[in-house]
């Protein structure tokens, strides 16, 4: 935003209410933005030209739709789509080495109260993050070696009740508390401790049996609320991912019209029945919605039981097997992204009676629900397309969904959607 205005100030062009109207878009499409300082370099690289692009892209449909184009100058719009994300790779760069420069000169000592498994795993995080002025120096725990961690052992410093003066001796500047819930008697007298001296306190729920999707800590009026299960799209992030998927969707479907009537014309001369097969599927908070597909069988299963598609089965017609190697029985679908019911990307819908089945089996396996079904994903780009004929199977794609969720972002999106396109092409491991 604050580029734009630079380039327009340099090439000496006035401020109209059209420039101050294509400013707030962009803060509003990009706002709250995202700290890449710790991520790789080369992924926050991709992500941010990414990202650039696709907003690019539904600036120009938005200017096209509603005729606004005019109302710019090009040559400070090419300029301002140049220089931007230049500006932003740069300023990722001065401010990762200036964490670098920071962290190596202040070190901060931390320890880790409680040496069992979740210790560890705060241990290795501490020394593998990105933040490298954190030293690590030791565990404090009450329990003797024979119950310790085996890697917790070697680096015990004392008993609880020796903490506190440990870190005022040693000027230790956070504390990470990962005793379980129900030592709440003993982490209470233990904040009572520590809490006077300088040193951060940070406790750590064992929350790793269960599948955390965009865990934060929240504030309810007043409240602090951990956040362990929740969707990604609230807020801003809702309202991109709509926008992006009703441009997409919507220019998609005017680009693909002549292979849709292509396929319809197929399919009703391919064996007798209607060219739409509509199945009853589960989307966004497992409420139950119809999803349009070009109907690919001689049946339409749609009932309590529904059999899943297997190679050679005898229900797919000669063309129908054609449609579903190349993904073409799911181009309807972009009906259901303009109604609401699905996104362009998204976890899998599968039938009712499949969820049903699979939910009872399969541990998290609701939550691909926390967001509405997509005609793509993240599991059907890593192989995992078409039958799954095991529950290993459909657990590694339930797997992915979850990573999904966890790791959205619009570049991930548009990641998806490019390998879609190219599996279409050239995958033969689906029918």
């Amino acid at each position: 935003m604050l580029c734009y205005l630079a380039v327009n100030a340099y090439f000496g062009e006035p401020i109209l209410r059209s420039s101050l109207t294509l400013c707030l878009l962009v803060f509003a499409l990009t706002f709250p933005g995202r700290n890449r300082f710790s991520d790789n370099l080369v992924s926050a690289i991709i992500d941010v030209l990414g990202a650039w692009l696709a907003l690019l892209v539904i600036l120009a449909l938005c200017g096209y739709a509603t005729n606004s184009m005019g109302y710019f100058e090009d040559h400070v719009l090419m300029w301002w789509a140049g220089i931007t994300p230049v500006l932003q790779i740069a300023a990722i760069v001065l401010g990762k080495q200036i964490q670098h420069r920071i962290s190596s000169t202040t070190r901060r000592g931390a320890v880790i109260v409680g040496g069992g498994p979740l210790g560890i795993k705060v241990a290795r995080a501490l020394r593998e993050g990105p933040d490298k002025g954190i030293e690590f120096l030791g565990y404090f725990d009450d329990r003797q070696d024979d119950r310790l961690h085996a890697d917790a052992s070697p680096m015990l410093l004392g008993m609880l009740s020796e903490l506190s003066d440990y870190v005022r001796l040693h000027n230790v500047r956070e504390v990470y508390i990962t005793l379980p819930l129900g030592s709440q008697p003993r982490i209470v007298q233990l904040l009572e401790q520590i809490q006077g001296t300088t040193a951060s306190l940070f406790f750590v729920p064992d929350v790793f049996g269960i599948s955390i999707i965009q865990g934060r800590l929240q504030d309810m009026n007043g409240v602090p609320v951990v956040g362990i299960c929740e969707t990604p799209f609230t807020g801003t992030n809702e309202l991109i991912k709509r926008i992006s998927d009703i441009v997409l969707a919507s220019l998609i479907l005017v680009l693909i019209s002549p292979i849709l009537l292509a396929v319809a014309i197929g399919v009703k001369l391919s064996s007798p029945g209607p060219i739409i097969f509509k199945q009853r599927r589960n989307g966004l908070d497992g409420e139950e919605i119809l999803v349009y597909k070009f109907r690919s069988m001689r049946t339409q299963d749609n009932g309590t039981v529904v059999k899943q598609a297997t190679k050679g089965d005898p229900r797919i017609t000669p063309f129908g097997a054609f449609i579903r190697r190349t993904s073409l029985d799911e181009l309807p679908q972009f009906i259901n992204v303009l109604q609401g019911r699905m996104s362009i990307v998204g976890p899998r819908p599968h039938a009712v009676a499949h969820n049903e089945e699979y939910r009872k089996l399969i541990k998290a396996y609701m939550v691909r629900h926390k967001v509405k079904p997509g005609i793509t994903g993240w599991a059907q780009v890593n192989g995992l397309r078409g039958e799954t004929d095991t529950i290993d199977k459909m657990k590694a794609r339930v797997e992915y969904d979850l990573e999904y969720l966890r790791n959205w972002s619009l570049a991930l999106d548009l990641q998806i959607i490019v390998r879609t396109a190219r599996l279409m092409l050239f995958d033969r491991n689906a029918y």
